[in-house]
């Protein structure tokens, strides 16, 4: 796959060859990767051995090949059924983590049979009997709730009908909304669902998929009874975090460790062995799960800036059924919204109030605009992260009878979205 300069450069070298590469003062020792037909002619990628890959610029550049691949074919692994493993399914709705490079194309494919799953991570096989569906081939940017309906149906009646766990394969970018969605939707929850996603693709040798899945795997075969998140938690190839679904939230666009508990510590991590750091809801095998999905969909997401308008609040007041607005500091609004805010109260409209720190909590007693906005029906929304928040809502309007009990549940801990005491972990 490698043409002009670089092929003329590597001679009989191939991908999978172990090469050394000298140019200059620096050396660098890998695993030469095979390139799309698209790549230039002028840099040669090799995968170093912390797991990252980098590009080469081969203008002045040596290379040696230090050991031959030892084989260019994976020996197909035949599954096999056993006894005495717990049963885990995984679901597919698209992404990075689940798929394979076409390098002739450059295109990237699902590859989502169980047998495909186990040749490409034969450790899976040792871990649990594993069954995989694929629901839905989606980027996360598409992700809707209706795509959270089939989800949750389809996680209940896999767990009610003997799985052991279920873990979900997920694009990144929206992937702490569906864990939020899953949290409040699936009822009677006594068994693990573990949303899992890769920051780098398959074509990448830096890809974080394997890790990140055989992670899921070993937490969706444990105790840990709730919806979670399991993803990188440093850039090497080292171990996982377990965030609660409610707790975390996609926090650099490309680093592998890129999820984060906000406000919370994560429940605990894969290192090789399974580590908890806080309590969590236990794992029950009798309960039967139901899914909840009487979701109200016509809820918006509003960021509160300087020079808002009230046309743009009334706008939203007009059009959807409820609100979540992300306050600034302990959750506030300019006054000049406040009319269109009790608007909204005496039309029954509820307004959610979060913070765009992220870190921290709402608290609306403190300055007097908070106070105004307190006494105008807006529901604080205490340390929840903003997304949650207007998930939340989706799910307590689809739910309550009226706004009194909008606002009970919305102050309400139901999946452990909100905390009396908030701590700060970076």
């Amino acid at each position: 796959m490698y043409r002009g300069k670089a092929k003329e450069l590597l001679q009989d070298i191939s991908p999978g060859d172990r090469i050394r590469i000298k140019k200059g003062s620096a050396t660098y020792e890998g695993i030469l990767m095979p390139r799309s037909e698209l790549g230039d002619d002028q840099h040669i990628v090799i995968k170093l051995d912390n797991g990252y890959n980098i590009g080469i610029e081969i203008t002045g550049a040596s290379i040696e090949r230090i050991a031959e691949r030892e084989s260019t074919k994976k020996p197909k692994i035949k599954v096999k059924k056993t006894v005495g493993k717990d049963k885990v399914t995984i679901l597919g709705t698209g992404g990075t983590i689940a798929s394979k490079i076409d390098y002739k194309t450059g295109a990237v494919h699902p590859s989502f049979s169980t047998e495909e799953i186990i040749n490409a991570i034969p450790e899976l096989g040792d871990l649990a009997e594993l069954k995989t569906k694929l629901l839905f081939n989606i980027l996360s940017e598409n992700m809707t709730p209706e795509y959270w309906k089939k989800i949750a149906e389809e996680v209940a009646n896999e767990l009610n009908s003997g799985a052991s766990g279920v873990v979900i394969a997920h694009g990144t970018d929206t992937l702490s909304y569906t864990s939020a969605a899953l949290s409040f939707m699936l009822k009677n929850l006594y068994k693990p669902v573990v949303l899992v996603g890769s920051q780098r693709s398959s074509d990448r040798p830096s890809s974080d998929a394997h890790l990140n899945l055989i992670s899921s795997v070993k937490v969706a075969c444990s105790e840990i009874g709730e919806v979670v998140v399991v993803m990188h938690e440093s850039s090497s190839d080292v171990s996982c975090l377990i965030h609660r679904g409610t707790r975390v939230r996609k926090m650099h666009s490309s680093r592998r460790d890129a999820f984060k508990s906000i406000n919370s510590r994560p429940i605990g991590r894969i290192n090789g062995k399974l580590e908890i750091f806080q309590t969590f809801r236990k794992r029950r095998e009798k309960e039967k799960v139901e899914a909840d999905t009487r979701l109200n969909e016509n809820i918006a997401l509003l960021k509160i800036y300087p020079g808002i308008s009230s046309e743009i609040l009334d706008y939203y007041i007009d059009k959807f059924d409820g609100l979540v607005l992300e306050g600034t500091g302990l959750g506030h609004a300019p006054e000049s919204l406040i009319n269109s805010v009790e608007r909204a109260k005496e039309i029954g409209k509820p307004i959610v109030m979060t913070t765009q720190t992220l870190y921290g909590r709402v608290d609306m007693k403190v300055y007097s605009t908070g106070r105004k906005l307190l006494a105008r029906g807006v529901i604080p929304g205490g340390d929840m992260l903003p997304e949650v928040a207007y998930v939340k809502l989706m799910h307590v309007l689809g739910v309550a009878e009226d706004l009194n009990e909008v606002k009970t549940l919305m102050i309400t801990n139901l999946a452990g979205e909100l905390s009396e005491r908030t701590l700060y972990f970076a």
